[in-house]
C-alpha cells in the first residue's frame, strides 16, 4: 500500500511593502512669555492646523538677548510655570525647558541644533513683526539650515513683513488677535481684570506667585 503524499507546503506570505516613515513635524515657538496670553495660544494653534504639526513646543527663553522695551524680565522659573499653566491639558502643546536648562543667553540657533534629529522636520513659529529681522539673529545660516520659518500674520500686516531673501518660509493666516505681553503687564499693574486675554490657570499662577503687582 502506497503512503499518502504529504500536503504541499503553503507559500510564504509576501513581505509587506513599507516606505520611510513620514517626518515628525514639530513647531518651535520661542519667547519670553511674560506672561503667556491667548494671542500666543491662538498663533500656535493657527500654525499647528495650517501646517499639520504633530506638536508645538513653547520654548521659554532663559535670558532673552533682545528686549523690546528694556523692562526687567520676570524670573525664568515664573515664566515657565505660567507657560505650563497655559498649555496644560491642551493636546499637542508642550512647555520646553531647553533654553532654561542650557543657561545664559538664549539663542534660537542653539535650540534648533538641540531639537534637530533625523526623522523630524522643524518649523520656527514667529509673528510677522519679527520676520524682517531674521538676518540679525545669531547664526542665521544655522537657523535657515535647520528649520522652515512659519510666519504668522498679524492684524494690519500689509504683506511686506516677510523674511529676507534666502529664507525657507511659509505664511500662516493669523488668528486676528492683537495682544501684547507689555500691555498685559501694564493692565495687571493697574489691577484690571484680564479674563479675556489670559486663561484662568495663568491668572491663578500669577496670583500664586504675586507677579506684576498682583
Amino acid at each position: 500500500m502506497t503512503a499518502a503524499a504529504p500536503p504541499p507546503t503553503p507559500p510564504e506570505p509576501p513581505e509587506p511593502i513599507t516606505g520611510p516613515s513620514p517626518p515628525e513635524k514639530v513647531g518651535v515657538f520661542g519667547g519670553t512669555f511674560d506672561p503667556p496670553h491667548i494671542g500666543h495660544l491662538a498663533a500656535a494653534e493657527a500654525a499647528r492646523v495650517e501646517l499639520g504639526l504633530h506638536r508645538v513646543l513653547f520654548v521659554v527663553s532663559n535670558v532673552p538677548w533682545q528686549k523690546a522695551d528694556g523692562y526687567a524680565v520676570s524670573d525664568a522659573a515664573d515664566r515657565l510655570a505660567m507657560v505650563r499653566a497655559a498649555v496644560g491639558g491642551l493636546e499637542d502643546f508642550e512647555a520646553s525647558t531647553l533654553e532654561i536648562e542650557r543657561g545664559g543667553d538664549s539663542f534660537t540657533a542653539e535650540t534648533l541644533e538641540q531639537l534637530s534629529t533625523p526623522g523630524r522636520r522643524l518649523y520656527l513659529i514667529l509673528g510677522s513683526d519679527l520676520a524682517p529681522s531674521l538676518d540679525s539673529w545669531k547664526r542665521p545660516a544655522v537657523i535657515r539650515s535647520l528649520a522652515t520659518v512659519a510666519v504668522v500674520g498679524r492684524l494690519g500686516d500689509a504683506g511686506d513683513a516677510v523674511p529676507p531673501p534666502g529664507w525657507d518660509w511659509v505664511g500662516v493666516p493669523g488668528p486676528g488677535l492683537e495682544v501684547s505681553s507689555s500691555d498685559i503687564r501694564h493692565w495687571l499693574e493697574e489691577g484690571r481684570p484680564l479674563g479675556a486675554v489670559l486663561t484662568t490657570p495663568v491668572v491663578e499662577e500669577i496670583r500664586r506667585r504675586s507677579l506684576y503687582g498682583s
